[in-house]
């Protein structure tokens, strides 16, 4: 089976408003080549970016985009699981890093982020 690229969520954003130029060279060809998926956890994130005004798309239009676009998928994992294996991610006190990593590290999955906290902690983290 081949593995699923988790997209955290500034790499949704960045998708969404077409700014390929933030990605990384590796994130590009990754993102061409790979079986895409986001966590609900990212959609979360997404919404409360839309109430603070960060963003200014609902994130069902931004999720709904990528699904046509770049053929993204919705995670269909159990919460239960997830959360479960957010306890073994306490190198964080960001719930939303926590459950994004959590959520791709549930299967071993690869997470796609730049973010500098999550790429040093957890091994499938890629940038």
């Amino acid at each position: 089976m081949e593995t699923r690229l988790y997209l955290d969520t500034h790499i949704v954003v960045w998708l969404y408003d077409s700014e390929i130029k933030k990605l990384s060279k590796k994130a590009c060809q990754l993102i061409d080549s790979g079986l895409l998926y986001v966590s609900e956890f990212v959609r979360l994130e997404l919404q409360y970016l839309y109430e603070i005004k960060r963003i200014e798309k609902e994130p069902d239009t931004i999720i709904c985009y990528l699904e046509d676009e770049i053929g993204l998928k919705r995670c269909d994992h159990k919460l239960s699981g997830i959360i479960t294996e957010s306890f073994l991610h306490d190198w964080t006190r960001d719930p939303f890093d926590r459950l994004i990593t959590a959520n791709a590290s549930f299967m071993d999955d690869n997470l796609l982020t730049k973010d500098e906290k999550i790429l040093k902690n957890y091994k499938n983290a890629i940038w």
